[in-house]
């Protein structure tokens, strides 16, 4: 079958985290609302090369917050934070340069940002390998990639995981799970080393980023190895998943074990390592044309990551 998932160019880009000392006054300035003030602070010390203060540059020019709105100038100065591997501007040039249709460039920056568990990134860049959009397709991948995404609850990931459902094997699936796993830890280990870089508005200040929730993917007679693009179709909701079992309670986290076309593979898997997951429930959580079993529940990520170290296939996710 042919499978395509779509991705709309609303904004995807979200402000950061206070601005270290030497930009802090034009962090307060905006923090009082003086915007054209934390502009005029960010101005020298950005042209001097500074990633903190040319990251806050390119927010206030993509907000147009004490300047004029202009995109193309938020683009110049995120590029050159994100050249000295400003880890928030990274994101945002990589989403930025996917939005403006230069794919090819924005898969570097997508990538070093997903390495670092962006969960946006995870989203846009699991979907380009899906369809092969500027790189090569890879299921594999881009199943563990949006399955990282989904676990840090971005909802348009759940939804897209969902459809890729659809079309990716069970043993692919199995394999993209296994990886997710491999690169949640390899992101634990990762080190940020600009953590302190961003001029910050009250949370109510500023709606959440927007982004588009992929159309729904078309099938075909075409063998799944080669999927074809196809018309972008409205997005089609995707139901709450519907569960079969009631877990105690105790928690957000589950450890998800595998995925089946049938109900009864699941029940067969959750047989075979119940042994596994003492005093934990199953749940048999369909998702599409798949039964997901999730076992649990657990009080935080770290539980979760400890109990799937139980068993080979297992990835921590939250419900």
């Amino acid at each position: 079958m042919r499978a395509k998932l779509f991705l709309g160019t609303a904004a995807l880009l979200l402000l950061g985290q206070p601005a270290l000392a030497d930009v802090k006054a034009g962090v307060d300035a905006w923090t009082r609302g003086d915007f054209a003030r934390a502009v005029k602070e960010w101005r020298e010390p950005a042209a001097k090369g500074d990633p903190d203060a040319q990251f806050n540059l390119a927010q206030a020019y993509k907000l147009g917050r004490g300047v004029p709105a202009d995109l193309a100038q938020a683009e110049q100065w995120y590029a050159k934070a994100a050249a000295q591997g400003h880890p928030q501007a990274v994101t945002n040039y990589g989403l930025a340069l996917f939005q403006n249709g230069r794919r090819q460039e924005a898969a570097k920056w997508l990538e070093q940002a997903s390495s670092r568990g962006e969960a946006r990134a995870q989203f846009v860049l699991g979907t380009m390998l899906f369809n092969g959009d500027a790189v090569a397709k890879d299921w594999v991948r881009a199943y563990a990639l949006m399955t990282r995404a989904s676990s840090s609850g971005l909802p348009q990931a759940s939804q897209t995981l969902a459809q890729m459902d659809r079309y990716v094997s069970l043993q692919d699936r199995q394999r993209g799970l296994e990886l997710a796993r491999t690169l949640q830890a390899q992101a634990a280990r990762t080190p940020v080393t600009a953590t302190n870089v961003a001029a910050a508005t009250p949370a109510a200040a500023e709606p959440a980023p927007a982004v588009a929730t992929p159309a729904r993917a078309v099938p075909t007679t075409a063998a799944p190895a080669r999927p074809a693009p196809v018309a972008a179709k409205p997005a089609t909701p995707v139901p709450a998943p519907a569960r079969t079992a009631t877990p105690a309670a105790g928690g957000a986290w589950r450890v998800q074990l595998g995925a089946f076309r049938e109900t009864g593979g699941a029940q067969a898997l959750w047989s075979q390592l119940r042994g596994k997951f003492p005093g934990r429930s199953p749940e048999y959580v369909q998702s599409g044309a798949v039964t997901k079993l999730l076992v649990g529940p657990y009080a935080s990520s770290a539980e979760a990551s400890r109990a799937c170290s139980a068993v080979k296939s297992c990835l921590p996710v939250k419900r």
